[in-house]
């Protein structure tokens, strides 16, 4: 495996599952602006916070690695490793990383020539949990493990790794000396987490020793028990813990399922855990309901929302007659319905007055939804053509169609490599232009796209979707498949002839999870869904395992200096005449005569129509995607272009679509990184010929980039002046702006329960959390008997 594909490995398993513990780049308070939007997370003194106690905190899976820099790596081991590993540097609430003062006294360059030298001075109070000082071994043994030189290390990424030349010890036991072969601006992403050199040592160690155990740890927790049973990882106060101690005795991570999680509050299995915009309307009626209740004496029985709330009178009367009419049969069979939607109700009911003990801490996380468009073949390797899709979209209304009910602010994003308050963020999309509808007309006619153009098809097909609703052959179709097939905005169905924008109609489906008292009853037991993102880490990392495989393509000449590539991937060629027709063998059909028609309003260019496949998931919790995507089709129509939304099976929608290049427009996220230059670099590089002549993308799902682009990314990577480094990565930004192969459209809304007496936890935005700060807030009467003590 090559680096660069190792470097695509690792930012997926680090970046895309790791969100709420990735964020900023450099060091530097006044550029990048303000935050979108801040921390929510109760933040209370130490002084005023309990000792003790224990906090259940949800998490998506039970990890299969301890290792973060395995491929296999998630969220979870993430999360483990920030609590029970040294992290030398950590993100602050605008996404700097700052040197962690537990372990780190000073780390600095020292010497930029003749070589970039670093020097780290360790906290001298730094031990692992086995009484080993933390030190210089631990470092070399990182680096040997990371730096690509010895295959036998099972490694996802070593990115940075790559460029030291040597490590020693200083002066001291306590300086660390590194040295580096090639400047690297993003020096304080390595050794973060830092592992003891018992895992990192060897081969075997590393490969197998850490997967589910943590022999040494340095952290202010010690990992306890995982136990697969109760699908639970037990943190526990580390007693040797040299830094401010932990104010919880333990930490316990829960595994439950994003959509099984508001049954999990309201059963009291669980304080803490990030929710969809489903489990957040839940709570937010919760509180309605019982501010209603307080107002209104005698006030009580089921909620009007929830399972049964949408039988209307006529429906209960008719359950009635046939649960207790002449037909038996169907009397039993409607009984038992109506006793199990009595039961799912009363449930319903219980579980309501649970969450109303909940709160909802809200920001933004470190990842922005984006359009995609691939640039590999069809009408979209034309870069006018998606100059032309970008300058149709309306952004800040994409953006407010999420953020807006939920009381968020709904600035579109303006960077593809940093957020709102990172150093390295400015709004870089005056590259492209904004929303325009008559520019966006003129790059199609300026691309040969017209209205009302000739289209020929064979005889007898039909016109619109139904004339391309086949499955792409990757995806199994039909009911129960999660493949819905094609929905064309605009030609489809009765929703279509609905007068009301995108965003109206998300909003009536959503409610006003920001706030309890807009908050509105919906149908059925959910009420309004959650906005899906970044799909599975084991997902993507088979898919990019496979992609040199799936995206075949010719490798063509170099392009120029600033043209988006185009290469192809070969999904399919034309048979050739007598390819399969033996001697004697009848002939085959003769191909159907072909008729003409016109485009009508719509365009179309040498006998086709300008027709997009927008590849959508179609589970539960993508709905708000799916709204936003059917207003993006709505734009385009305007323009004249046709987007047919293609709903896929969640399992299938990164592997079989986004990965393979089995797409033309897709949305999807990315996360905001500390380090652009290292980071981003794989998902904006210019595709390059494999040596068995396939395609090798990295992360780059749109097939478009440029060598300048990719020359601004080396530069930056090698510029030691922070400045001037981001000063670079800004002009690949703009590039990559103008090559539009992607849109930045909001950044994504970061939802979390908690307990109301739960602080110094919650929705930490582009922050990492303080792990030893989370606690339960003492008492009225504890604090002021604290306050008596003091004096």
């Amino acid at each position: 495996m090559s680096q660069r594909r190792r470097r695509s490995l690792a930012f997926l398993t680090s970046g895309v599952l790791a969100l709420p513990l990735l964020a900023g780049c450099g060091a530097g308070d006044e550029e990048g602006g303000p935050v979108a939007a801040g921390q929510d997370i109760a933040m209370t003194s130490r002084d005023r916070v309990a000792d003790g106690g224990v906090v259940r905190w949800a998490v998506d899976t039970l990890p299969d690695t301890l290792n973060t820099f395995q491929a296999d790596a998630d969220a979870t081991t993430a999360r483990i490793a920030g609590a029970v590993l040294p992290q030398l540097f950590v993100m602050d609430a605008k996404g700097q990383p700052v040197a962690n003062p537990d372990y780190l006294e000073k780390a600095e360059i020292v010497a930029r020539e003749p070589k970039q030298v670093v020097l780290y001075k360790l906290n001298q109070q730094a031990v692992w949990s086995d009484g080993r000082e933390i030190g210089a071994a631990d470092f070399v043994a990182q680096w040997r493990a990371l730096n690509g030189k010895d295959s036998a290390y099972w490694t996802a990424r070593n990115a940075g790794y790559e460029r030291i030349e040597k490590i020693e010890r200083g002066k001291t036991d306590l300086e660390v000396k590194v040295t580096f072969a090639k400047p690297y601006t993003d020096w304080r992403s390595l050794f973060t987490p830092l592992y003891p050199k018992q895992v990192t040592g060897t081969p075997d160690a590393f490969n197998e020793g850490a997967r589910g155990a943590l022999k040494v740890t340095a952290g202010a927790f010690n990992l306890g028990a995982v136990d697969k049973k109760t699908a639970t990882v037990a943190l526990t106060r580390n007693a040797r813990w040299w830094g401010r101690p932990a104010k919880l005795d333990t930490l316990v991570l829960t595994a439950v399922p994003r959509a099984e999680r508001p049954a999990a509050l309201a059963a009291g299995k669980l304080d803490m855990a990030e929710i969809d915009r489903t489990g957040a309307d839940r709570i937010a009626l919760a509180h309605r309901d019982a501010k209603a209740a307080k107002g209104a004496e005698g006030a009580g029985g089921a909620p009007a929302h929830g399972p049964g709330a949408s039988v209307t009178a006529a429906q209960a009367t008719m359950s009635w007659a046939i649960a207790y009419g002449a037909d038996e049969s169907k009397a039993k069979e409607e009984q038992a319905s109506r006793a199990a939607n009595a039961e799912a109700a009363k449930k319903y009911a219980e579980e309501q007055n649970a969450l109303r003990t909940f709160a909802v801490r809200k920001s933004l996380e470190p990842a922005y939804t984006q359009l995609a468009m691939n640039g590999a073949s069809g009408p979209l390797a034309d870069e006018r053509v998606r100059r032309a899709v970008a300058r149709a979209l309306d952004r800040k209304a994409l953006a407010e169609i999420v953020l807006k009910p939920l009381g968020l602010p709904a600035k579109p994003v303006g960077s593809h490599l940093a957020l709102a308050g990172q150093p390295a963020y400015a709004d870089n999309s005056d590259a492209l232009g904004g929303q325009d509808t008559q520019a966006a007309q003129a790059l199609l006619a300026d691309a040969g796209w017209r209205r009302g153009g000739k289209i020929t098809e064979p005889a007898g097909a039909k016109a619109g979707p139904e004339a391309s609703s086949e499955d792409d052959g990757k995806t199994p179709s039909g009911p129960g498949t999660g493949n819905d097939g094609l929905y064309v905005v605009g030609q489809d169905d009765e929703r279509n002839g609905d007068e009301r924008g995108g965003d109206e109609r998300a909003g009536d489906e959503q409610g006003g999870a920001g706030n309890p008292q807009d908050a509105r009853p919906a149908a059925g037991p959910g009420l309004s869904p959650a906005l899906t993102v970044t799909p599975l880490a084991a997902q993507q990392q088979a898919s990019l395992l496979a992609q040199a495989d799936v995206a075949r393509a010719a490798a063509g000449p170099d392009a120029a200096r600033d043209t988006a590539t185009t290469d192809t991937d070969a999904k399919g060629a034309p048979v050739r005449e007598g390819d399969g027709a033996g001697q004697g063998k009848a002939s085959a059909a003769p191909a159907p005569a072909k008729q003409a028609r016109t485009s009508g309003s719509m365009l179309a260019k040498d006998g086709k129509a300008l027709s997009l496949r927008f590849v959508l998931p179609s589970g539960p919790g993508s709905e708000s995607l799916r709204a936003v995507g059917e207003r993006i089709a709505q734009m385009l129509q305007k323009v004249g272009i046709q987007a047919e939304l293609k709903k896929v099976a969640d399992e299938s929608f990164f592997k079989d679509h986004i990965a393979s290049g089995q797409y033309d427009l897709a949305l999807y996220s990315w996360p905001a990184t500390a380090y652009p230059a290292t980071d981003a670099r794989p998902i904006f590089a210019k595709p390059e010929p494999a040596a068995d002549g396939s395609l090798l993308v990295e992360q780059n799902y749109t097939r478009v980039g440029t060598d300048h682009i990719d020359q601004l990314f080396d530069q930056a990577l090698g510029e030691l002046d922070e400045g001037a480094s981001r000063d670079l990565i800004r002009k690949a930004d703009a590039r990559i702006w103008a090559a539009a192969g992607s849109i930045p459209l909001y950044q994504r809304p970061e939802l979390v329960a908690v307990k109301p007496s739960l602080v110094n936890a919650g929705a930490f935005g582009l922050g990492a959390p303080r792990f030893q700060d989370i606690g339960w807030k003492k008492s009225p009467a504890a604090t002021e008997k604290n306050a008596k003590e003091k004096k």
